[in-house]
């Protein structure tokens, strides 16, 4: 969950590397640090805080010469957020950043410590620097190559030697690491937009492989010591799209990009209306030869796995089940014959997806990733990738990349629904053609943001929340209360809300809120009465509902009307009002928007 940043080239190093910590901060914002290799020494610096902090540190301290640094910033695991705690770690000899867990660490502490060494921190990374250290004879290759033999974990790692100027040494396993190639210098970095301000072009390191990095060239190893050849890509994002742009938090830049995104992705995919997925080469056998769909995804992408559940059992009528990825192999799931594994994730290096993905191939087991980032350990290792055109998503709370992620989900119900033989041509071209009017109707409650500041003044200062509906505006309510509490900090639940009277709703009184989601024609006059019971309670509700449904203005204290359209595709819709209110809340709050305390962009630790 860590973001680490290396450079090597002309420019003075530090001045790179904050430059891009700044853009992997979304990763983790516990700590930070760089060290600088100048004049046959390290010069580090680090501290506990933001980046902003490290940035008063060096102006208080002195910016470190030099053309060759690492820098981290932190997600604590082991050991709470201190100057001590904080990367890099090593001593006079090694110098090393880290991403990931090391699970033997206490091993191999305890068999250093009867070789002498000493432990300042309460790191396992300060473990993994001190283990180097001892195997370092001179050759760092071998010392690298023993090092991947003794640690048991995850780790993306880079590593400067005191005695080797102007190179960095990098090597990764289960977390994610790219390459950035430059003209006269070369970077490592956790994610893309770190790199994006001084080139496009990149490598992707696979795992147990070394890289070595000098100014003017790059070199893969494998741990037999020999040398491979990498593709490199270039990356689409552009510096701007990982910038503010104006708005005052990534995150409502990012809520008002979602009509862009959702057309981005769905529209390449569409042929003359009908879903086409013949650029990502899944053959059409495979939506008919399915029977049924593990959905395994953490979060919001698990959220966007409910709502594929449901209009993927509507159209098609296909099985499906959704799983929480954490969950998924401590399980023993059963797989049959003709099932298909479907992961979801925005950065596709979540660990726990991954992991779930890995045992479904062990088993034989077709797999499907829906991902937003190219490349990323996901995408590769899966049979089948969409890719969502969501961009770059900075703040740490999901928003547009969860729209595309529901706009892959539309795409392959009705890509399933026509395989299956549930929906005819026809219909399968009308659906398409009315997928792609959602990002215009999405605008026009973009256009109502001053309605949902308002809500959230009148909500701001609740203890407790709660957020109900039925069949798709509960999946909705899930993702909802979510966001709120993310960003927010406040206590909120989401409930069936049919279930609320099976013991939830002893909790409703006059100091508990509700938001109520029900846009769906065919079951509004139930959740009509379920509103119904938490406002005889003394529940102050705000309903959030479509146009044409009716409203009895004694059922809300607060109304929030959406545009209308067909039951199934409302979800889109109706998750926009809700991403505003937890923004907003947020806003009212005080709270720190983008970067909400003790959460990190990527999980990518179990």
């Amino acid at each position: 969950m860590c973001g680490i940043v290396g450079y090597v080239g002309e420019q003075q190093a530090a001045g790179v590397l904050v430059e891009g910590l700044k853009k992997l901060e979304y990763r983790g914002y516990d700590s930070a640090g760089i060290a600088i290799h100048h004049a046959g020494e390290f010069v580090t610096v680090k501290t506990k805080g933001r980046l902003k902090d490290l940035e008063e540190k060096i102006k208080q301290v002195g910016t470190p010469e030099g053309t060759c640094g690492i820098g981290h910033t932190r997600w604590a695991t082991h050991g709470e957020p201190s100057d001590i705690n904080s990367h890099p770690h090593g001593n006079a000899r090694i110098t090393i950043v880290h991403n990931g867990i090391i699970e033997n660490y206490m091993e191999l502490k305890t068999k250093l410590l009867k070789k002498g060494y000493s432990f300042l921190s309460e790191t396992d990374t300060e473990v993994v620097a001190k283990l180097l250290d001892y195997y370092y004879k001179g050759d760092p290759m071998d010392a690298i190559k023993r090092l991947i033999m003794a640690v048991k974990g995850s780790y993306a790692l880079g590593i400067m030697f005191r005695d080797i100027p102007e190179k960095i040494f990098a090597l990764r396993k289960d977390s994610p690491l790219i390459i950035g190639i430059g003209n006269g210098e070369n970077f490592i970095a956790s994610d893309i937009p770190a790199v994006l301000k001084y080139t496009n072009q990149y490598q992707l390191l696979d795992e147990n492989l070394i890289a070595v990095l000098e100014k003017d060239s790059v070199t893969v190893y494998t741990t037999d010591g020999e040398t491979i050849e990498r593709e490199t890509l270039t990356a689409d994002w552009d510096v701007e799209a990982a910038e503010k742009d104006g708005y005052p938090h990534f995150m409502l830049k990012e809520i008002f990009e979602q009509t862009k995104a959702l057309n981005d992705t769905i529209s390449p995919r569409l042929k003359d209306f009908l879903v086409d997925f013949s650029n990502e080469k899944i053959p059409d056998s495979l939506f008919e030869n399915t029977n049924k769909i593990h959905i395994v995804a953490c979060g919001t992408a698990m959220h966007a796995g409910m709502i594929g559940k449901n209009i993927i059992e509507a159209l098609a009528r296909v099985d499906v089940d959704v799983q929480i990825a954490s969950e998924f192999r401590y399980r023993n799931p059963i797989f049959h014959e003709n099932d298909l594994m479907m992961v979801i994730s925005q950065s596709g290096e979540t660990a726990d997806t991954l992991a779930a993905l890995r045992l479904a191939k062990q088993q034989g087991i077709t797999t499907l990733a829906v991902v937003n980032v190219v490349g990323s350990s996901i995408a590769r290792e899966a049979d089948y990738v969409i890719y969502t055109w969501a961009g770059p998503e900075i703040a740490v709370a999901s928003t547009k990349a969860y729209t595309v992620q529901l706009g892959v989900m539309y795409l392959l119900a009705i890509k399933f629904a026509l395989a299956k033989g549930k929906i005819d041509l026809d219909s399968a071209k009308k659906m398409g053609e009315t997928l792609l009017t959602m990002p215009s109707q999405m605008q026009k409650i973009l256009e109502k943001t001053d309605d949902c500041k308002y809500y959230a003044s009148r909500f701001q200062n609740a203890a407790n929340m709660f957020f109900i509906g039925r069949g798709l505006d509960y999946a909705i309510s899930l993702e909802g209360s979510l966001k709120l509490k993310e960003i927010s900090y406040m206590h909120s639940e989401a409930y069936a809300a049919g279930e609320l009277k099976h013991g939830t709703i002893s909790l409703m009184d006059t100091d508990v809120p509700v938001i109520a989601v029900a846009t769906q024609s065919d079951i509004y006059e139930k959740t009509v009465s379920n509103i119904k019971e938490v406002v005889t309670r003394g529940a102050k509700v705000l309903l959030i509902v479509k146009e044409g449904l009716p409203v009895d203005m004694s059922v809300a204290r607060y109304v929030l009307s959406i545009p209308n359209a067909e039951d199934i595709y409302m979800p889109l819709l109706s998750v926009i009002p809700l991403q505003l209110f937890a923004y907003y809340t947020a806003v009212l709050r005080g709270c720190d928007v983008d970067q909400p305390r003790n959460l990190a962009k990527s999980v990518t630790v179990e």
